[in-house]
């Protein structure tokens, strides 16, 4: 008998929180980013609401003001497989996906860390493929100018296929351990990568040996035409932003198109939209915490988010801000967020005031505010509509935000079946429902003995 679909949850938890004036809620520790024992009670608050996963994206420069998520909170804050290796002891079931840069960091190295993670963990981990745009970040990596953008997607296409390679240098039994014998290892079972391509010339073998899981599941977040590429060629699951089910459906159904294009299985390529929720046991408790922590946007603060979600050259200086959103020529910074900040100002007949505001809490992705019933009631239908897989939820404030999700929400899905009662598995993958990867040179080996 075929197992039900379930919806699949990825809780995404700043420490300094997510909306942009998080850090000034009363319930919020104004140092949460830098602060483990709040990281560690949110892994602990999502492992007892049975998510997949704790997801943390990363940032390769300081943006001041309001520019990333939690704002000014976020301009210092722990690297994320380093927060994460000492997370994943701590916990039993929960996945740790952490963003590496394909623009800034070197194949070897990523595949090194990612799969220490992975073997900490006992199988948990997840590398969210990212590449970096932002022209302060190419100054901190040797650049006067960030790479431009379809140079980033090659260069991120030929990064996961040299980290793959190298996260298959020791098959699954290539260790033997055998004290009698002497034999530590099988040599005929350690494979060089011998990559030799435009961007990256690597030997290998790498020096750490396959998890429980086999490799890190792969995540991508990528929506421009080059990113919806990468992730249907490489992505294990994707985290993608839309504010209305006829995107979300478009580009889901274009992902899976595209994945059977590239000969691969559609249903082991998860998609899942962010969803910021503020939930209330009634709708007009949910307005008030959304009303409250609109209150505490600075000005300042919402100016420079939408500076940061347009490109980073906008200029409002002296621009009113109870007027609409002035035009703003594409940079080669993240282009497919660009594109949706512009259409949910023209489509809404925002201002700059009304948009920040807006996308405060999730920066283009979707802002819920209602009961539980009201936001299972979306989630139901973008799951059961083409529109998802599953979500990342991102707690406007924490830990409380969390904390209503895993009470008020997760019952509700649980009572309608959409949701686990208990993990199914120990690793990411088994939790996520993702078919263990086959290390190559075990298939090619066996391939061989079949021809004989």
């Amino acid at each position: 008998m075929p197992t039900t679909r379930k919806i699949r949850l990825g809780a995404f938890l700043p420490g300094g929180g997510q909306h942009v004036a998080a850090w000034r809620h009363p319930e919020s520790p104004p140092d949460g980013a830098t602060s483990f024992d709040l990281h560690l009670k949110l892994a602990q608050e999502a492992e007892r609401g049975l998510f997949d996963a704790y997801f943390l994206a990363d940032n390769l420069s300081i943006a001041f003001g309001g520019g990333i998520e939690g704002g000014n909170a976020k301009v210092a804050g722990f690297e994320p497989v380093t927060l994460f290796s000492a997370l994943a002891p701590l916990t039993k079931n929960l996945g740790f996906i952490a963003t590496a840069s394909t623009t800034y960091e070197e194949p070897y190295n990523t595949a090194r860390k990612f799969a220490s993670l992975d073997l900490i963990s006992g199988g948990r981990a997840g590398w969210n493929v990212v590449t970096t745009a932002t022209e302060a970040a190419a100054h901190n990596f040797n650049l006067d100018q960030q790479h431009p953008h379809a140079f980033r997607y090659k260069r991120a296409a030929e990064h996961v296929e040299v980290v793959k390679k190298l996260w298959d240098s020791f098959e699954d039994d290539a260790f033997l351990r055998d004290k009698v014998t002497g034999r530590f290892f099988d040599p005929d079972k350690v494979h060089p990568a011998d990559h030799k391509g435009e961007h990256f010339k690597v030997r290998g073998p790498l020096n750490v040996s396959r998890s429980a899981q086999g490799h890190p599941v792969i995540v991508q977040a990528g929506q421009s035409d080059d990113g919806r590429g990468l992730a249907a060629a490489t992505a294990e699951v994707i985290f993608t932003a839309h504010q209305k089910l006829d995107t979300a459906q478009e580009f889901y159904r274009d992902i899976k198109a595209r994945a059977r294009g590239f000969g691969r299985n559609p249903d082991h390529i998860l998609v899942m939209p962010g969803v910021s929720p503020f939930i209330g046991r009634a709708e007009a408790e949910a307005r008030e915490k959304y009303d409250r922590l609109t209150s505490l946007i600075l000005e300042e603060d919402g100016i420079a988010l939408i500076k940061g979600l347009t490109g980073g050259t906008l200029d409002l200086t002296g621009v009113d801000l109870d007027g609409p959103l002035p035009p703003v020529e594409p940079t080669e910074g993240m282009k497919s967020r660009q594109a949706l900040i512009r259409q949910i100002a023209d489509e809404n007949g925002f201002t700059i005031r009304q948009l920040y505001q807006h996308v405060a809490s999730a920066r283009g992705h979707f802002t819920v505010v209602g009961t539980p019933t009201q936001i299972v009631d979306i989630l139901e239908d973008w799951f059961q509509n083409e529109g998802a897989d599953g979500f990342n939820i991102l707690p406007p404030w924490l830990p409380t935000g969390l904390t209503d999700f895993v009470d008020l929400v997760v019952p509700e899905l649980q009572r309608r079946g959409l949701f686990r009662t208990a993990y199914e598995g120990r690793t990411l993958r088994e939790n996520l429902g993702l078919p263990f990867p086959e290390n190559r040179w075990a298939v090619e080996r066996r391939a061989a003995h079949a021809a004989e």
